[in-house]
């Protein structure tokens, strides 16, 4: 498992800068950067919405990845010790990125 740290404080599975979703998805397929990959798992806190759906929030996670140019990338899973999304003020997945993404590009 990756240990996560989330700056998307608008998410609702977002506790104290860690996860309570179990697992995410970062998409961006053929990114060369960051700001071409996001967590598609982002889902934004508002009213009338569930806070998250784990009862505690996890360091460690389950990170399936599509960002298949990325070095940490490993038959789609992610395999850094850690990672970072960033998107302190998101309103849309598409606001997120995975801020730990490296580019393999040749």
């Amino acid at each position: 498992m990756t240990q996560l740290k989330c700056s998307a404080q608008t998410c609702m599975y977002n506790e104290d800068h860690y996860c309570c979703k179990g697992e995410i998805l970062v998409e961006g397929r053929g990114a060369k950067d960051p700001s071409a990959t996001f967590c598609s798992s982002f889902r934004e806190r508002g009213e009338g919405r569930a806070v998250n759906s784990m009862e505690h929030p996890s360091r460690s996670i389950d990170v399936d990845c599509e960002a298949t140019s990325c070095v940490y990338n490993e038959d789609c899973k992610c395999a850094a010790e850690e990672i970072g999304i960033g998107g302190s003020h998101a309103c849309h997945c598409q606001d997120t990125e995975c801020a730990s993404f490296r580019c393999e590009c040749k």
